[in-house]
């Protein structure tokens, strides 16, 4: 069976038909999520790359049929989204407090 999905300039010229294995930049751009956002996914397990990647910081590729399944389940989006604003509403936490503690060491 083969995917059609309506290529843009967003998902690139695939002459109508996606690739049965995406990459990360793909798979963010038919999720609607920025591509520094799927590794979060996959840490947080809402996504799960193919073929049990070696290391964490490889190339990681996703299959066609998962990405438009979740793509289309409201709940699944919902969730993943609330993942990535709890992500980077924790990391920028983490990056103020540093700051803020770095200021209050060069005025003393």
């Amino acid at each position: 069976m083969i995917s059609r999905y309506k290529t843009t300039s967003n998902t690139g010229d695939f002459n109508g038909i996606l690739p049965a294995r995406m990459d990360a930049g793909l798979t963010a751009k038919i999720l609607g999520f920025q591509t520094n956002d799927i590794p979060v996914l996959v840490k947080y397990g809402q996504l799960e790359p193919l073929g049990k990647p070696p290391t964490p910081n490889c190339t990681k590729y996703f299959a066609r049929r998962q990405i438009l399944e979740v793509a289309d389940d409201y709940s699944w989006l919902s969730k993943a989204t609330k993942t990535i604003y709890q992500y980077w509403q924790g990391k920028n936490a983490v990056r103020k407090s540093l700051r803020e503690e770095s200021e209050s060491t060069h005025s003393e």
